[in-house]
């Protein structure tokens, strides 16, 4: 994943870069401590097609030429890839299990992707993959109830767009503490984080 850089096409990133992505750093601090609470970051960026712009604030703020992006095969040797390289220098990797984040569309999940990424460890549960998870709308799908940390009772959110085994399969990686992966729904400009210590429920259970 080393093509050459397409800088005739690159669309810009932050207007200002250390102003911004502390903004949305804060953001996802909020995001992270209060799981199901929609917060809104990147409305001002315009990334190339393919990656919405909560999903692009993600990766301008957090990615860096320490961490490893795999992108979904679909979104590959696209513009996204001169984008991220050019405003983040981070590296990019076909291996899933290496990657620290990890980007894909609601289109692009298939059976067992979740269990190809790194669930951490009982040394480094921390470096646990973060899935961007890109969806069409946050409040128009199925509803499912969050419980854990951060929440005082429960939480409720109707993403856009997952497949059915979605859920299933992240309760599956997440049933041991500390161990699974971290999710942010990402749709347009606002995004949800679902950290791999909240446990859900889908309607109906």
């Amino acid at each position: 994943m080393n093509a050459p850089l397409n800088l005739a096409e690159l669309r810009p990133g932050f207007s200002e870069p250390v102003g911004d992505s502390q903004s949305v750093f804060r953001a996802l601090l909020t995001a992270t401590a209060q799981p199901g609470t929609r917060v809104e970051v990147g409305k001002a960026l315009f990334p190339p097609v393919g990656l919405n712009q909560a999903a692009a604030a993600v990766l301008l703020t957090l990615a860096d030429q320490d961490t490893l992006v795999w992108l979904e095969p679909g979104l590959r040797d696209s513009a996204i890839e001169s984008w991220l390289r050019f405003h983040t220098s981070c590296p990019l990797t076909d291996q899933a299990e290496e990657a620290a984040f990890a980007v894909v569309s609601h289109a692009g999940l298939a059976a067992q992707i979740l269990s190809g990424f790194n669930q951490g460890d009982a040394k480094y549960p921390d470096l646990a993959t973060t899935m961007i998870v890109m969806v069409p709308d946050l409040a128009a799908g199925p509803t499912v109830v969050l419980e854990g940390p951060g929440l005082e009772t429960i939480a409720e959110i109707a993403p856009q767009g997952l497949p059915d085994f979605f859920w299933s399969e992240r309760a599956d990686l997440v049933a041991h503490f500390q161990f699974g992966i971290d999710v942010m729904l990402c749709a347009e400009a606002t995004l949800i984080s679902i950290p791999r210590t909240t446990r859900i429920q889908t309607k109906g259970e």
